[in-house]
């Protein structure tokens, strides 16, 4: 198809590397919290208790994606999202800078809901939907803009395990202080690039409230309808439909989320005592699991657009998002059967941490199929004037995995089940979602089409 060739516009390319700074500072941020709190104060922690520390990581994730849906009223009804995102890359930097002088959890309480709110308003992803304006380029777009977006998450995660313990630590005191403060700087860095990047390239794109903002369908309906007020027309029937549609993806997506975020723990706390972390008299920093999941998301990312585009290419069109998300929950599901294979095979021995790597492909392997085509999805089928709520329903989505993946964990792996068995009933339950996933297809599609 002559669509599939063509050039990404250059407004798509500088907002995607607009989401470099604000990844970067959001896993140095987000990696670090869970050390930061359990580490003695001697040594520059907070002194509290892994189950502390979990839960409010899972807080700082769940809110900043809560924050999504103020957000999204705001740029729908309000302002328009070209304005409220580098606005809310300042206020975000804020509260990583309160996190840099935080003293006890009321600080990192403080941080969680400054950057809550400052990352809701941050709409990249809307503009970027309205940037491209050709269908059939929306998958292999977000697939690109995934590797951009985490070009910032493997400097963070990568660079945050040295700087802490190494580069930045004083007479035994680790320096979380000074990674806090970079992660600040890296969003007054990108607001600026924002403003005198990509403000120059967007034009009019995300001038207004998107409500505003209406797209060829739309403007084709109203001139086939001969309506003078788009904005206050009811719905219609497929656009009602589309809505369902997108609300059901992001039900499917909580499951997918509970799961990839669930894979985390272990790492830092099940596998911590139980492998060999040091790799040529090196002792790895556990932040660079993130790290490795980062790397593959950039090499997986081009890879993946191409899949897509000779997808979309075919006479029979592109794969449906929902059969796209049962691969990927499937995918994840094999994650953790990988687990459960490394628990066994190492007997009362430690594991190679080497193995983590293998676990980190098939953990992003399942969510590039998955994650950078949910705002696609969206951008494709919201109406205009809901389409920032309609990406916060994807936020909402992740909101609750957040909050419900501490928990999982506690009494999947806090006791209650061997880690093996646990890895066991996961992998079930992912296999259980794909297959529901392949058998609704057909239906759940057909809610999409006009």
């Amino acid at each position: 198809m002559e669509t599939s060739k063509k050039r990404y516009p250059t407004a798509f390319w500088v907002c995607s590397a607009s989401e470099i700074f604000e990844r970067l500072a959001y896993y140095l941020g987000r990696s670090l919290i869970l050390i930061f709190i359990t580490t003695a104060v001697l040594e520059g922690g907070l002194g509290l208790s892994d189950k502390v520390g979990a839960n409010m990581q899972a807080n700082m994730t769940a809110f900043s994606y809560l924050g999504a849906v103020f957000g999204g009223f705001v740029v729908d009804r309000f302002i328009g999202a070209k304005y409220t995102t580098p606005v809310g890359m300042v206020i975000t930097g804020i509260g990583y800078y309160i996190g840099s002088i935080a003293t006890g959890a009321q600080h990192i309480y403080l941080m969680i809901l400054t950057v809550s709110i400052g990352l809701g308003l941050f709409k990249n992803g809307p503009i970027i939907g309205r940037v491209i304006t050709d269908k059939s380029q929306m998958d292999s777009a977000f697939s690109i803009r995934y590797t951009l977006v985490n070009v910032g998450a493997l400097i963070g995660t990568f660079a945050v395990g040295i700087l802490y313990k190494d580069v930045f630590a004083k007479n035994g005191v680790l320096g979380f202080a000074p990674c806090f403060k970079l992660a600040a700087l890296s969003m007054i860095l990108g607001a600026i690039w924002y403003v005198f990047v990509c403000w120059k390239h967007l034009g009019t794109i995300g001038s207004k409230p998107f409500k505003l903002e209406k797209t060829a369908e739309e403007l084709e309906m109203e001139k086939k309808e001969h309506l003078e007020d788009q904005i206050k027309r009811p719905l219609t029937t497929i656009e009602k439909k589309r809505i369902g549609a997108i609300i059901l993806a992001s039900a499917f997506s909580i499951i997918f989320w509970i799961f990839w975020y669930l894979a985390y723990l272990p790492v830092y706390y099940y596998w911590a005592e139980n492998m060999n972390w040091v790799v040529a008299g090196y002792t790895v920093p556990a932040t660079w699991f993130d790290a490795a999941n980062s790397l593959f998301c950039i090499i997986l990312g081009p890879v993946m657009a191409m899949l897509w585009n000779h997808l979309a290419a075919r006479p029979q069109g592109d794969m449906s998002l929902f059969r796209k998300t049962g691969l990927g929950i499937g995918i994840i599901g094999l994650g953790y059967l990988f687990y459960a294979a490394i628990d066994i095979m190492r007997g009362d021995a430690k594991a190679s941490v080497l193995l983590l790597i293998v676990f980190a492909l098939l953990l992003t392997l399942g969510e590039m199929f998955f994650s950078p085509l949910g705002h696609s999805f969206i951008s494709k089928y919201s109406p205009s004037k809901y389409l920032g709520l309609m990406m916060s329903m994807w936020g909402i989505a992740t909101f609750f995995a957040a909050k419900l993946y501490g928990y999982a964990y506690g009494f999947l792996f806090g006791g209650t089940f061997k880690f093996t068995n646990a890895c066991f009933i996961v992998a079930g339950i992912a296999f259980a979602s794909a297959i529901i996933l392949f058998t609704l297809d057909k239906r759940l599609s057909a809610l999409v089409e006009d």
